[in-house]
């Protein structure tokens, strides 16, 4: 296992004694995208991540490298505006947020109680020691356990409205970079569930 953190250095191109700030802003670093192979190991290959992917890798590499630390990873339930989303992740996003918002669920971590989120890069680095600020707004934490990835699809299951959530994940996406097939398919899915059960009613 010791040799993702060695993967994870060298295709960062950290130094030969990397902290725990440079991990969290190589990873803050990394292009904004769904991976094909959502594992740790996965993220590092295809040097691209989202909130629930980066944190994944962010946990195992603070086990590793840093195992006197705790990291936790937490998910938090919350509504999307058009406002917010302007004012949070740009204008391409807020055009595909709907007027009465949507419902998203948004991954971070915690480090010895210090909550970091490496979603996306930050104009400062992080001083290692201060909250950094969520990618989100305010909402409902919940804890997302060992199998974060199987306790947020639980709860995206439950909240949200894929055909509305995917066009805004999207959005923030670098452009040309197109949803995978796996959630494409799972937005229309989604949308044909909620419009058989309209017509049954």
């Amino acid at each position: 296992m010791a040799r993702l953190f060695e993967h994870f250095a060298a295709r960062a191109r950290l130094g030969p004694e990397p902290d725990l700030t440079d991990v969290v802003e190589a990873i803050r670093a990394m292009p904004y995208r769904r991976p094909h192979d959502r594992t740790p190991a996965g993220v590092i290959g295809e040097w691209a991540g989202t909130c629930s992917t980066k944190h994944a890798l962010l946990r195992q590499l603070v086990r590793e490298r840093f195992p006197r630390s705790t990291c936790r990873l937490v998910h938090r339930v919350y509504r999307v505006t058009p406002e917010l989303a302007r004012a949070r992740f740009g204008p391409a996003a807020a055009t595909v947020v709907p007027p009465e918002g949507l419902l998203d669920v948004h991954t971070y971590a915690t480090i010895d109680s210090v909550i970091v989120d490496v979603t996306f890069a930050g104009e400062r680095r992080w001083d290692g020691r201060s909250d950094m600020p969520l990618a989100c707004g305010e909402g409902t934490d919940h804890d997302a356990g060992e199998d974060a990835l199987s306790t947020k699809a639980a709860l995206v299951d439950l909240y949200c409205d894929a055909a509305v959530r995917e066009p805004f994940i999207a959005a923030l996406s670098p452009p040309g970079r197109e949803l995978s097939d796996e959630f494409s398919m799972r937005a229309r899915s989604h949308a044909y569930d909620r419009d058989h059960r309209h017509h049954r009613l």
